[in-house]
């Protein structure tokens, strides 16, 4: 997974912060899935998967498999 620098901001908690955090969503439940669930898993999956998230869901199956491993498998 590739990192993105971001400038650093002021959070003031007004409008202005409401509408940067505003397509961010936590669903109630983290994936449970294994790095073999994410490696047989059909595409519209893993977009429903990611769209959950508010996450990208754009590039071929194979790059959004990485994307979803990357960002929900933690290491041992």
């Amino acid at each position: 997974m590739e990192s993105v620098a971001r400038p650093p901001h002021k959070f003031d908690g007004g409008a202005a912060g409401q509408e940067r955090c505003r397509d961010f969503r936590m669903p109630l439940h983290y994936p449970r899935y294994t790095k073999s669930d994410y490696e047989t898993m059909p595409e519209w999956k893993l977009d429903l998967l990611l769209a959950e998230y508010g996450l990208p869901i754009t590039g071929n199956v194979d790059q959004k498999r990485k994307f979803a491993m990357g960002a929900f498998l933690w290491p041992h």
